[in-house]
This record gives structure tokens, C-alpha cells and sequence, in this order.
């Protein structure tokens, strides 16, 4: 039986790569890096994502890493009056039959590899993808960096924001910029003072602004994101080390002075690790075509399909729910109608991952409004609450 080779080994690639091999499908995974390794901070797992990993079998390893909020808070960033609650803990638990969790990126990818070096998985480091070709019941992959060609059954592309498969199978330009800078910060709780250590999601609106603060790693650590209007100017524009003392200024730049958000921010500023980058996207989904194309034994997942803005927190989501699909696509069909299991796989995605993009977008431009959207915003957290702050289409499935 032929391997499905995979390119990209984040936690989408990796996440299909472990599914795949639970329904008996052997894979072969090309990292561009030199390493398996995660840069970046916390990640929020919402109920329809922690499903799927509880699918995986990996449940048991990430309830040791992560933290578990009780609540998520809304506040004006200007006085800090709490615009709305949305209890988590149990009673997301009881609503959907799945935790709220928040992780380290690096915590997750961990327990991915741990699990697939229990499998026959093969993986490849500073693997770079140069191009592939259909040859009658199989694909043949080329590298960059290596004259030998991989032959497999179908190829994944799970190559993340600036995918090179994408550009092979749509050959549609890069991803444009948002016009958003993401400042992503993480401190050890204990060095802060008592009043600051949290174990809660907490999201400050501002005008031009929002804030988003939550523990990981069992509340050992308080991950913090700063998005605000702007582009990085840097050749690199995204995961560089930053000084606090410039995300401080930033904030400054559009927070009213002395506001509780701003007191937070000069808080924690200094012993936070800090890094930016620039928020890219691109529209919605369109058709099931973007997503996978049978004939030529094709597929997208995660970001390299749908990347989105961090407005709805389930990027990383996403992509675990495309791998959990295709591997039931795959086991449905079977080797022998590879093309009818991809195309099928983006039927069942494409208006979902839409969906969730369009969403974000959305959040984006009302979490930074401003005048009287902003105030209609405020008050309909206000009077509504959770009916706003739950999303019941999106963790109930």
C-alpha cells in the first residue's frame, strides 16, 4: 500500500498524519525545518476541538499540560467594566461534552510527535518541497533540497500560510496582509503579583484594539496577545523577538491613559517574552475545489486551505478537524478510490472552514470598532451575554 505524503509537520500535519495511521494508512511527513518544533505561545481548544483530539487518542497527555479557564470575561479596556461572562469549566463540559482548553503551541506539538513515534509514521526533517506530478494511481514528490523522488498515493499539503502545494494545485499568489499586527507575549505567573494571575480568559476592546489573556501549561504560565491595527516593516515580518518597552509604546498609541489595560500591560511588559508578526489571510473558501482535487490526488488542510484571523481562535482547530475528516474519507473509500475520498473530504469542509473564516474576519472588525458600532457592540454583550460569547454551531459539532 502506497504512503500519503504529507508536507508540513505543525500540528495540522501532524494531526493528519497520526489520524491517517489509525485507520491504517501509512504516511510519510517532509518538514522544511530542521526540527519538529512549534513557535508561538497559547492556543485555545474549544469543545469541537478538543472532540477531535480526544479521537486521537490524546486526551490523557494533553489534560497533564494544559489549563482548563473557568470562564471567559469580556471587559471595556477603558475602566474595566466586564461587558459580558460566558461560563466555561463544566458548564461547557455539560453543554457540549467536551472541556474548553487552553494549551502551549509547543505542548501540543509534543504530544503529537510522542504519539506518532509510537506509530510507522515516517518523518523527514529539512525536507523541502519542490513540486509533484500525477502518475496514473499514484504522485510522485519532488524536493528542493534532494534528487531522490518520493512515490506515494495521494499528497497533503498542510504547509501552512505561504503553502507551496497550494500554488502547485491553484497557483493563485500569496496571501495578502490584514492590516493587523499580532504581539504575542508569554510570563510565569509567579512573577507577577497575586491580583494579575489569572485563571480565565479575559478579552479588553479597545478602539483600534484588543486584548486577549488566558493560562497554559496547568496555569504555570500567562499567555497574552496584543492585535492592533498596523504592518510589521521587516523583512521577516513575522515571529520576531520583540522588547517590551515597544509594546508598551504601541499600546499607548491607542489606549487612553493610566486605563486598566494599559496598567495591566506595564505590569507584565517586562518579564514577558515577546514576539510579532503580521496577521495574513485570504477570503473565504469558495468551492470544495480549493480545498482537494480528486483527480490529481491533491488535498489542503489547515492554513494552507483556509488561513484565518485570530478573531475566533480555531486556526489550529481547523486543521485538526480537516485531518480527523480526511482520515474518515480515507478509511471510508479505501486505497482504491483515493480520488472519490479527497474530493469528498472537501465536500464535507469547505462551507465549514468558510464559514469559521468569514466569522473572523467579522470579530476582527468588531472587536477594533469604534463610534456607535462600538457602543451597539457593548451593549449587545451587555444585555445579551452569552447568547453573543457562545457559539454553539461551531463547539457543538
Amino acid at each position: 500500500m502506497q504512503p500519503a505524503l504529507i508536507i508540513g509537520g505543525g500540528i495540522g500535519g501532524l494531526s493528519a498524519a497520526l489520524a491517517l495511521s489509525q485507520v491504517k494508512q501509512s504516511c510519510i511527513v517532509f518538514e522544511r525545518t530542521a526540527q519538529f518544533s512549534e513557535i508561538g505561545a497559547g492556543l485555545q481548544l474549544s469543545p469541537n476541538v478538543v472532540k477531535r483530539l480526544a479521537h486521537l487518542g490524546l486526551l490523557t497527555q494533553l489534560t497533564k499540560v494544559a489549563s482548563f479557564p473557568h470562564s471567559l470575561l469580556v471587559r471595556k479596556a477603558s475602566n474595566s467594566v466586564v461587558l459580558g461572562t460566558l461560563p466555561l469549566g463544566k458548564t461547557i463540559l455539560n453543554r457540549y461534552g467536551w472541556p474548553y482548553m487552553t494549551v502551549h503551541r509547543a505542548d501540543l506539538q509534543s504530544v503529537l510527535l510522542h504519539a506518532l513515534y509510537q506509530t510507522e509514521t515516517s518523518l523527514h526533517t529539512q525536507a523541502i518541497f519542490a513540486d509533484y506530478q500525477r502518475q496514473a494511481e499514484s504522485v510522485v514528490l519532488q524536493l528542493k533540497n534532494n534528487p531522490a523522488t518520493h512515490i506515494g498515493s495521494y499528497l497533503v499539503g498542510a504547509d501552512g500560510l505561504h503553502s507551496q502545494v497550494r500554488q502547485c494545485m491553484l497557483n493563485d499568489g500569496t496571501p495578502h496582509l490584514a492590516g493587523h499586527i499580532v504581539y504575542r507575549g508569554l510570563v510565569k505567573q509567579n512573577k507577577l503579583p497575586v491580583a494579575l494571575h489569572s485563571q480565565q480568559v479575559t478579552v479588553w476592546l479597545a478602539p483600534h484594539l484588543h486584548v486577549v489573556v488566558y493560562p497554559i501549561r496547568g496555569d504555570d504560565l500567562l499567555n497574552i496577545v496584543v492585535i492592533m491595527r498596523g504592518n510589521v516593516a521587516a523583512n521577516n515580518d513575522w515571529q520576531n523577538v520583540i522588547n517590551g518597552a515597544n509594546i508598551l509604546e504601541a499600546v499607548r498609541t491607542v489606549s487612553q491613559h493610566n486605563s486598566p489595560l494599559l496598567q495591566f500591560i506595564e505590569a507584565v511588559c517586562a518579564d514577558c517574552d515577546w514576539r510579532v508578526w503580521n496577521v495574513y489571510d485570504r477570503p473565504p473558501v469558495l468551492n470544495a475545489n480549493q480545498m482537494a482535487q480528486g483527480k490529481d490526488r491533491i488535498a489542503l488542510l489547515g492554513d494552507a486551505a483556509h488561513p484565518m484571523r485570530p478573531y475566533l481562535a480555531q486556526g489550529a482547530g481547523m486543521a485538526i478537524e480537516d485531518a480527523i475528516a480526511l482520515a474518515d474519507v480515507i478509511k471510508t473509500y479505501g486505497q482504491n478510490n483515493v480520488s472519490a475520498a479527497l474530493n469528498q473530504y472537501a465536500a464535507i469542509r469547505w462551507k465549514r472552514c468558510a464559514r469559521v473564516q468569514a466569522r473572523s474576519q467579522h470579530n476582527g472588525n468588531i472587536f477594533h470598532a469604534t463610534g456607535i458600532t462600538r457602543w451597539a457592540r457593548d451593549m449587545g454583550i451587555y444585555c445579551l451575554g452569552q447568547r453573543i460569547l457562545d457559539v454553539p454551531w461551531l463547539y457543538g459539532r
